[in-house]
């Protein structure tokens, strides 16, 4: 059996052990009122959420600063156009006090001249005063000489020469800035249907007047009269009836002031005037114009426009407030 080895050491010292674990308590300590310090003393970073109000206000802010930066030199500017403005005038006032003391002189030196002096002296002053005017002529002669002159345009348009129009005819109105077809046609035609019907009215009246529409924002006011014709009458012209009823005159009046497109706009592709042009088709229909005064710039444009197209026109001016209006004794419209 073996004996165990004595172990020879210091025995351990309590009081050093305490001693140890109070400076690592004390350095923590230390520590943490080190740390807690500077938290204390550090600045606060709060991290807010941007609201998309606040962009656009900053940006209208952004905006009106820059205004009100156009503003304050739009206001410069006017300020010294008005003391340049003010200097020209001032020197034009003074340049204007030495003209008429300078004549004053003139003439104060004049009339200390005898008669055949101041006779020389009036012709000396004359010959100046026309060469000046001379020389000022050559200059605006020399200039005219130089400049360029303008290019003369001159349109050309098929042959003036006219002819009555006999065949399929459009009508197209202008008036108040605006074009607008006119469904004359249509209108004409329910005319004749509705005559017809209205005939045996006439027997107990001599004249009967009624409207059309409105179709396509016109109407149509007609008036029929019955015309008696006697036995001389009969035999002359071999008429076959006692009377007989025909058209006096029509009338035709727009229900709005509005109607079609501002012509400018109707030029435009895709314009409603432009598809209603498409449905008609160049050199088999004429289109007449009637036209106001106040419209002959439009109508200018609108025929150049047809013409290239190849369109047939024909012109109807119109007197200020009068209307579109045919009767039997009517002339035809004169197409080129």
């Amino acid at each position: 059996m073996s004996r165990p080895i004595p172990q020879h050491g210091e025995p351990v010292n309590g009081d050093s052990f305490l001693d140890i674990v109070a400076s690592v308590v004390s350095i923590m300590i230390i520590m943490v009122v080190m740390v807690g310090m500077r938290i204390k003393n550090a600045p606060v970073t709060v991290s807010i959420p941007v609201n998309p109000a606040m962009k656009e206000l900053e940006g209208d802010v952004a905006t009106e600063r820059s205004l009100r930066g156009d503003v304050c030199s739009q206001v410069a500017e006017t300020q010294q156009l008005q003391q340049e403005v003010a200097r020209r005038g001032l020197q034009r006032d003074v340049l204007a006090t030495m003209v008429s003391a300078v004549e004053q002189r003139i003439q104060e030196h004049r009339q200390t001249l005898d008669a055949a002096k101041r006779a020389d002296f009036d012709v000396a002053r004359g010959v100046s005063e026309a060469k000046f005017q001379l020389d000022q002529l050559c200059q605006q002669r020399q200039q005219a000489a130089s400049a360029t002159a303008a290019p003369m345009v001159v349109e050309s348009y098929p042959t003036p020469i006219s002819r009555a129009v006999d065949g399929p005819e459009a009508h197209l109105l202008i008036s108040n800035g605006r074009v607008v077809f006119v469904p004359l046609e249509s209108l004409l035609q329910e005319f004749r249907s509705q005559a017809r019907r209205q005939a045996h009215k006439l027997l107990d009246q001599l004249e009967l007047t009624d409207t059309i529409g409105p179709i396509e924002g016109f109407r149509l006011r007609y008036t029929l009269e019955r015309h008696d014709v006697s036995s001389e009458e009969m035999r002359t012209t071999g008429h076959g009836g006692s009377s007989y009823v025909g058209l006096q005159r029509w009338t035709l009046t727009p229900t709005s002031n509005d109607l079609g497109e501002p012509w400018r706009l109707a030029l435009d592709q895709g314009s409603e005037f432009r598809q209603k042009l498409s449905q008609i088709l160049p050199g088999r229909t004429t289109i007449t114009i009637w036209v106001y005064p106040d419209g002959f710039d439009a109508f200018r444009e609108i025929r150049k426009e047809l013409y290239r197209q190849n369109y047939t026109i024909a012109a109807r001016p119109l007197p200020m407030g009068q209307p579109i209006a045919g009767s039997p004794d009517g002339s035809k419209s004169a197409a080129q």
